[in-house]
Formats: C-alpha cells, sequence, structure tokens
C-alpha cells in the first residue's frame, strides 16, 4: 500500500480516470455496433458524423489508438455509402 499522500491521491484519480475511460470507451462501441446494425441510409448519415466524433476523442485522449480510430472511420464511412 502507499505510504505518500500523493501516492495515495494518485490512486484514487487513477480509478477515477478508469472508470471514465472505460464508460467512454463501452459507449463508443455500442454507438459503431448500432450504426452497423441500423439499415436506412438516411438514419446511418445521421448516427455517422456522432460515432466519428466519438472515435476522434477517444483517440485524443489515448484510450484508444489514432489509426484505430482512423480504421473504424474508414470502414464505417464505407459501410452506410453502401447502403
Amino acid at each position: 500500500m502507499a505510504n505518500h499522500k500523493s501516492a495515495l491521491k494518485r490512486i484514487r484519480s487513477n480509478e477515477a480516470k478508469r472508470l471514465r475511460n472505460k464508460y467512454q470507451h463501452k459507449t463508443t462501441r455500442n454507438a459503431v455496433r448500432d450504426l452497423r446494425s441500423v439499415e436506412d441510409k438516411k438514419d446511418a448519415e445521421s448516427k455517422l458524423g456522432n460515432v466519428i466524433s466519438m472515435l476522434d476523442k477517444l483517440a485524443k485522449n489515448n484510450i484508444i489508438h489514432k489509426n484505430k480510430a482512423a480504421n473504424l472511420k474508414s470502414k464505417l464511412t464505407k459501410h452506410v455509402a453502401a447502403l
């Protein structure tokens, strides 16, 4: 167990950040899954902007790798265009 006050604070803050990152990552994964399941092109195009924004935010905060975000955005854009 940590002995210093700063180390104890770091443990608390790391846990809070971990939970926040986990929530944001799971929410984005659900949004991607929902976008893939949409059959209507107009509805998919409206959701695509939100999903791309979510992926960009995750990549910016290093929750996911920037290349993974780019790959997902590319695949989702191709998927929506093919509808």
